[in-house]
């Protein structure tokens, strides 16, 4: 009799329990999709084990998602720093993970030194004009912007603004393009052959071509797009838009045909049928192809970069190459290193945006 008068009382308690357990693992499978986009994914089996799920499982899935990554980690920079210093060069040894450290907290002070500096100038320059005012000389009242040296923060904001400008031109060309292609046999026997041939060229082949035709054409630049920025941004455009116009004719092309023959039927209009129809099922295809495109604009910037001596990462490395002192290896480095998070931060906000606009399709 007392171990059932115990038993609805200690089913209340368990009950209560796993529902908040229930709960509490309803959240976290929510969050596992964007912590994994957002290249977090070893915290979904910490929030499991918090939760109360099966311990050496979540174990288990956090050295496979955190630890051994870790492990290859330190076992690249140990290597690096043992192997480093027996290597030389005409700039000097190689530096190791310390000297790159150093050079990247160098390149820190030195941004904060030129903001200061800046500061400063325009602080005078306030004090200047607000004694003229006063003394009835406005007309004599002058604004001049500072024209210190860029920093590395300053070309790192210089190369992301150009692959941005870049990236979206090539999507507003590749993706409507795309669409074209994809539905249309005849569109996409026109471009196709265009795209077997413009697509294996290089930036450095484009370059030249782009800066002639920018001279010529942009004769009286801008303050917010300077000739190197657009020279840049074009190139980026002309090599990383295939991807995209790629993999967007692909989508559109295997979804299935029962749906565009219901919207034949429907007699649904041309642009009903791509926003509503077409669009939603070749997502997936068509944000695969933007991450491809993002990643090889990147790549082609920095040596767009490099090789014409527009502003950004690609000129910051090739001037320290030039500059030939013990430290410019080093801060080679940090940039390498640079690019390299940069990229990957960039496929990351790309595959997050893919789940944000892809999410219904993927339920």
């Amino acid at each position: 009799m007392s171990e059932h008068s115990a038993t609805p009382e200690n089913l209340g308690k368990s009950g209560q329990q796993s529902i908040a357990r229930e709960k509490a693992f309803l959240i976290i499978s929510r969050l596992e999709g964007w912590l994994n986009a957002l290249g977090l994914s070893w915290l979904t089996p910490l929030l499991k084990l918090a939760a109360g799920d099966n311990p050496k499982e979540q174990l288990n899935e956090l050295k496979r998602v955190l630890l051994i990554p870790l492990c290859g980690i330190a076992i690249f920079l140990i290597a690096w720093a043992i192997l480093a210093p027996k290597v030389h060069t005409s700039l000097g040894a190689i530096p190791g993970p310390v000297q790159v450290l150093e050079q990247a907290q160098n390149l820190i002070e030195d941004h904060v030194r030129e903001r200061r500096k800046a500061d400063a100038f325009y602080d005078r320059q306030d004090a200047r004009n607000a004694k003229l005012i006063e003394a009835g000389k406005a007309d004599k009242v002058k604004h001049r912007n500072y024209t210190g040296k860029p920093t590395y923060f300053d070309q790192i904001f210089t190369s992301l603004m150009t692959v941005g400008l870049g990236f979206l031109v090539g999507t507003i060309i590749a993706v409507p393009l795309g669409i074209a292609s994809g539905l249309s046999r005849t569109v996409n026997g026109a471009i196709n052959p265009l795209i077997q041939i413009f697509k294996p060229v290089s930036p450095l082949a484009w370059l030249p071509i782009v800066t002639m035709i920018v001279s010529a054409l942009y004769a009286n630049p801008s303050d917010l797009l300077p000739k190197s920025l657009v020279i840049s941004a074009i190139t980026v455009t002309l090599c990383s838009l295939w991807p995209t116009l790629i993999n967007t004719a692909l989508g559109v092309a295997s979804i299935d045909k029962d749906l565009i023959n219901v919207s034949k039927v429907l007699q649904l209009p041309t642009p009903q049928t791509i926003t509503k129809l077409v669009l939603p099922s070749a997502l997936p295809l068509i944000f695969t192809g933007l991450r491809l495109s993002l990643g090889v604009g990147w790549m082609v910037l920095i040596a767009a970069e490099m090789l014409a001596q527009n502003p950004g990462l690609g000129k910051f490395v090739w001037d320290e190459f030039q500059n030939g002192s013990s430290q410019s290896l080093a801060k080679i480095m940090v940039a390498v290193l640079t690019i390299g998070i940069i990229g990957f931060l960039l496929d990351r906000v790309m595959y997050a945006l893919q789940q944000a606009f892809t999410f219904s399709a993927n339920r």
